[in-house]
């Protein structure tokens, strides 16, 4: 079995977390950037605060308190922060350390272990979404804490190698997005089929793992990123969809067995072509696409399309706030994080509003009350056939 690219998990320990943010020297030049900041404009709020308080906690410097781990909680991982950071703080790292620290000095909230045991159990996932689907329109609003499941794909993604001598490369599921991107999966394939490219999906495959190594939850991480090595083992290449998903899928995998959907279609493409459409679209850039790449890919892709009209959402931060389970575990928070997004759209007046990360576009959905599509759906729409 070949080695994975990189540590499944962050270091851990006082050293470790101190060594990383030792490189940090106050300047503030992160706190702009910052969602959380920007939000609540008090210095435990932004970056360097964290790095302060993580390290006095990790040290023994200082005791934890509630107030203090709820500014720890309400960082969105965006990551932001450190692209802006000029003395190069690993601040992502940093962030899944303390974290881990913190899940050993407090138990996480019940909402969170239940979400960490559901998306380990993609098929048991699958079935309660199916049944939230068909239950949705009877639900009170309430209730409705995600948009309606699409019906499923009338095209699936076929789970083992098809006869023939075509190229076959893999697709990485996801466990949430399993219900909800059947389309998107659809029109990658269609995109494939194009270049002459088939998708094999194996059963095996489970949750990437974000969502435990954000709550510090580095031992289920692990397990998940080993399965998905099993899982990939007889595969050459790996295409992820969903931006959320691709860097631990990227690091649980040999080096440079993991591609990202939009560069993948970009390095491979030359002789797709695609028929004009005269719209205007929104197009929001997941933090995690500006941070893991395939932005640059998406962007080349979609001027391809004639009489494409493509604005960036770029309100605020940027950042919509999903932050991969805190719009169910903060909605609150999340939703004032969106607004600027949610009011960008509505002066836009677009025709289709697009992400390329399932979180984000689960998380604007409910705001916007209008569906909205990976880019790679109107790539597919668009497909010059002949």
């Amino acid at each position: 079995m070949p080695e994975p690219a990189c540590p499944p998990a962050p270091p851990t320990g006082a050293a470790s977390l101190a060594a990383l943010a030792d490189r940090c020297v106050q300047c503030g030049l992160c706190l702009p950037a910052c969602p959380t900041y920007a939000l609540d404009r008090i210095e435990a709020e932004s970056p360097r605060g964290r790095i302060a308080l993580a390290r006095a906690w990790s040290q023994g410097r200082m005791a934890a308190t509630p107030a203090g781990e709820a500014h720890l909680d309400h960082c969105l991982g965006c990551r932001a922060c450190e692209r802006a950071c000029p003395a190069g703080v690993e601040y992502g790292t940093l962030l899944l350390a303390a974290r881990a620290e913190q899940r050993q000095r407090r138990r996480p909230a019940l909402r969170q272990r239940l979400l960490e045991a559901l998306v380990a159990r993609p098929r048991l996932l699958g079935a309660l979404l199916g049944t939230y689907r068909r239950a949705h329109p009877l639900l009170p609003a309430a209730w409705r804490l995600l948009p309606r499941p699409p019906s499923p794909a009338l095209r699936p993604v076929r789970s083992v190698p098809a006869a023939g001598a075509r190229p076959r490369v893999a697709v990485f599921e996801g466990c949430v997005a399993r219900a909800y991107e059947g389309p998107v999966r659809d029109a990658l394939g269609r995109l494939c089929e194009a270049l002459g490219v088939a998708l094999v999906a194996p059963s095996a495959q489970t949750c990437c793992g974000s969502l435990h190594a954000h709550a510090g939850d580095t031992a289920g991480h692990a397990r998940l990123a080993q399965r998905n090595l099993e899982a990939f083992a007889g595969s050459s290449q790996v295409i992820t969809l969903a931006s959320g998903c691709h860097e631990a899928i990227a690091a649980a995998l040999p080096r440079d067995m993991a591609v990202d959907a939009f560069d993948y279609l970009h390095a491979h493409g030359g002789r797709l072509r695609f028929r004009p459409l005269h719209a205007r679209v929104a197009l929001h850039l997941p933090c995690t696409q500006r941070g893991a790449g395939g932005a640059a890919a998406m962007l080349a892709l979609l001027a391809r399309v004639p009489g494409l009209e493509v604005h960036r959402l770029d309100a605020g931060t940027g950042c919509c706030g999903a932050a991969g389970s805190r719009m169910l575990l903060d909605p609150v928070r999340a939703a004032a994080h969106r607004q600027p997004l949610l009011d960008r759209i509505q002066r836009l007046e677009p025709d289709r509003v697009l992400s390329a990360n399932i979180g984000c576009r689960l998380h604007l959905d409910l705001g916007a009350g209008r569906r909205l599509e990976h880019p790679l759906e109107l790539l597919a729409a668009q497909l010059a056939t002949d």
